[in-house]
């Protein structure tokens, strides 16, 4: 069986508020974790009004210390956003405080438009090769035996699994070339996915870290009791992305019937697209489509994301998709 794990953006709901969206994240993982899941991981995104994970490490910290067995971590932070010895000492510290349940995905997105990009860091990086650079950096500041004069304290001999995440192939070539395990965001970018999987496989290098290639995917999976239900819970999800392409981001919407069938064939086309690698239906349905995109992709590690607006259809969205992948 392919293990399945959680990716949680802590979404803000309609009528609600970021204290509430932490509550629903904490019960998610604590559900999550006795349902079997192996990690669950909190991404990093800024200036969204419907996404309350920002403050990603602070985070991760309160889920961990909320569960007993679980992996938790960053899927991800947003390299370009910190210097690599803050993000050492920050994980340095979780790793401490929760030893070998962390995980660090990095990216080189800022998750977060041009203005708050600025706004977080004061400069924007244009060199290609800063992302590489600051990744071996923070590898090194958790080594054994750090390179550089600077020391994380904590941080260093932390020794956190970092993972390299991406949406196009300058992830996967990043992940081959250091040997690092590769999380591709097939959840919401899924045009280069079946590319950067066998351009990571054919040019991995094995460390010390990793000895072959392991592929974790994004993957929407709306379950529920029926298809005709899982299809109205997926609308939240919908809307929300129609709402952020069209530059009105705003919290999570309650899910509307007929929704996808409502809107014009560009729009429609666009969701199909983006939202390629998804799963919704009855507990037997999901199955059917998990193993077709199992099969297909040869995926080591499914990263599994349900954003619906009411917490119990969320909870038992998690419940299918586990009890759906334990059949096999």
């Amino acid at each position: 069986m392919v293990p399945l794990s959680v990716l949680d953006l802590s979404p803000i709901l309609e009528g609600s508020d970021a204290a509430q969206s932490f509550r629903n994240t904490v019960a998610l993982a604590q559900h999550a974790e006795r349902l079997g899941y192996r990690r669950f991981w909190l991404a990093e995104h800024h200036g969204m009004p419907g996404i309350a994970s920002a403050a990603t490490s602070v985070l991760i910290g309160h889920v961990a210390g909320a569960t007993r067995s679980i992996r938790v971590g960053a899927g991800g932070i947003m390299l370009p956003n910190h210097s690599p010895l803050v993000i050492a000492e920050q994980f340095g510290t979780l790793e401490a405080l929760y030893p070998g349940r962390i995980d660090l995905g990095l990216g080189r997105a800022p998750g977060s438009d041009q203005t708050t990009a600025r706004a977080l860091r004061r400069n924007l990086q244009t060199d290609p090769d800063e992302f590489p650079r600051d990744v071996v950096e923070l590898m090194d500041l958790m080594s054994d035996a750090p390179r550089q004069q600077v020391q994380a304290v904590p941080g260093r001999g932390a020794k956190v699994p970092v993972w390299i995440l991406g949406s196009s192939l300058f992830g996967a070539q990043l992940a081959a070339m250091l040997g690092l395990p590769y999380a591709f965001a097939s959840h919401f970018a899924p045009g280069q996915m079946m590319q950067a999987i066998e351009l990571y496989r054919a040019t991995f290098r094995p460390s010390e870290s990793l000895a072959k290639p392991y592929v974790m995917l994004g993957y929407n999976v709306f379950a529920a009791d029926s298809d005709e239900e899982a299809a109205l819970l997926a609308s939240s999800m919908q809307q929300a992305f129609v709402n952020l392409r069209t530059g009105r981001p705003g919290k999570l919407q309650p899910p509307v019937p007929g929704y996808l069938e409502s809107l014009p064939s560009g729009i429609r086309a666009m969701l199909d697209e983006v939202l390629a690698c998804t799963a919704i239906g009855s507990g037997s349905s999901v199955q059917r489509q998990i193993e077709a995109f199992v099969e297909r992709t040869e995926a080591d590690e499914l990263m599994v994301t349900c954003q619906v607006f009411d917490q119990d259809a969320r909870l038992r969205s998690y419940e299918l998709a586990s009890a759906a992948m334990a059949k096999k």
